[in-house]
């Protein structure tokens, strides 16, 4: 019953997000930890390694949430369920791709998605931030409210190095990766948890 039910919310995920695996972030946090299949603190600690590893977020997520849980094959069903719907659904625009796009209303319609998108990327940015530097899981709940002062220079410096230029060129994100990577495992990677 467990790989049923790992198809079937991660088919949910796939089905009702648009705008990629960073968009999907709200609707598996909420439903992967509802469920009790991943803590939250795991969560988020693997949201930022599927961020940095080849291959799509989604699958990235899914595969791991299965694998916790249910093994190889609660992995193999949960990743077949979050990429099932975006194979049937680009079958059917590919079969109907020139006639659909002719139209205003569809223009209309993605051009509205997108406002939501960027709406709910909004939306994980700060809960994210919240709950890394603040360790506060809800604008409702600041009473365990914490400054993580690190993480805050952390950020403050890798966000201005994301706008300094080079010799007139940006620094490659890959680099930024690494630095933050390397900065991580010397601030945060040697502390007993």
């Amino acid at each position: 019953m467990i790989y049923l039910n790992l198809f079937w919310t991660f088919f949910k995920i796939g089905l009702f997000t648009f705008g990629g695996g960073q968009a999907m972030i709200p609707m598996i946090m909420r439903e992967v930890t509802a469920r009790g299949w991943i803590s939250e603190t795991d969560l988020i600690d693997f949201i930022a390694i599927s961020e940095s590893t080849p291959g799509t977020f989604a699958v990235n997520i899914s595969t791991y949430t299965g694998v916790q849980t249910a093994g190889v094959l609660g992995a193999l069903c949960s990743t077949i369920g979050v990429v099932l719907p975006s194979i049937i659904i680009i079958t059917l625009i590919a079969l109907l791709f020139a006639s659909l796009m002719k139209k205003q209303a569809v223009g209309e319609v993605f051009g509205y998605i997108r406002s939501s998108v960027t709406g709910l990327l909004t939306a994980v940015l700060i809960s994210l931030f919240m709950l890394v530097l603040f360790g506060i899981s809800s604008v409702y709940d600041t009473s365990k409210a914490s400054a993580d002062y690190i993480g805050l220079g952390l950020f403050a410096i890798l966000f201005g190095l994301s706008f300094i230029k080079i010799k007139g060129r940006k620094i490659s994100p890959i680099i930024l990766i690494l630095i933050s990577a390397v900065l991580g495992l010397l601030c945060y990677g040697f502390i007993p948890v």
